[in-house]
């Protein structure tokens, strides 16, 4: 008996798993509710448009943890906390390379028409915002947008090689040459932690930031 979930935000979670494993064209109605014990009555409660319905609003949900975790405080923090976070939140986010990027996948997927305006903007935003932070950090343009590109496309290949591999250490691993990147293009000052001790030492390393940046403005 399909499970009755009341919160919209669960619909969200469970569909979404599902396109992730099937793709959008793979998702049928029946595997839908197959595999997150929702009935196709919650379905249509929660999403009326249907199945394009159900990949738009999951797109939204997704850019919006983006937007939150990552593209903000690239744009708007202090450069080098802002990159080291990125690298735990996108660790986090992809479970280590187990999950893989809904907009990639759509991306790639012969409805990649449908969906063009927000993948589109999805990346472009997060090199935008990434570019920007190297900058601040004093990469050269030039430099700090091919790095951008380079970090992005970087990560989507390796979370599909972590998919057909079926083996998440292409992900770390890639993680890691990526951020050794930047380190290479930042002054050695401003370098950050390696991405092994990111995990377990990015509070420490943001608190220092933070008072060293209150210090500054106290003008101590």
């Amino acid at each position: 008996m399909a499970r009755t979930v009341f919160e919209k935000c669960d619909a969200i979670t469970r569909v979404a798993e599902v396109f992730r494993e099937l793709g959008f064209e793979g998702a049928s109605l029946y595997e839908i509710t197959e595999r997150t014990g929702l009935s196709k009555g919650s379905l249509y409660h929660f999403f009326p448009e249907g199945k394009e319905g159900m990949a738009q609003e999951i797109l939204a949900d997704v850019d919006q943890w983006f937007v939150r975790e990552v593209f903000e405080p690239l744009e708007r923090d202090e450069a080098c906390v802002a990159i080291t976070r990125m690298w735990q939140a996108i660790d986090s986010y992809f479970r280590s390379g187990r999950r893989i990027c809904l907009f990639g996948a759509f991306a790639l997927d012969e409805t990649r028409d449908r969906f063009a305006k927000p993948i589109r903007l999805y990346f472009k935003r997060w090199i935008e915002a990434l570019d920007g932070a190297l900058v601040r950090a004093g990469v050269d343009a030039v430099t700090a947008r091919s790095l951008a590109e380079d970090i992005v496309g970087g990560i989507q290949g390796s979370l599909t090689l972590a998919r057909a591999l079926k083996g998440d250490a292409v992900f770390s691993r890639t993680l890691a040459r990526l951020q050794r990147r930047v380190d290479d293009a930042l002054s050695p000052k401003r370098k950050s932690p390696s991405y092994a001790s990111t995990r377990n030492s990015l509070k420490e390393d943001c608190d220092r930031e933070s008072g060293a940046s209150g210090r500054r403005d106290r003008g101590e």
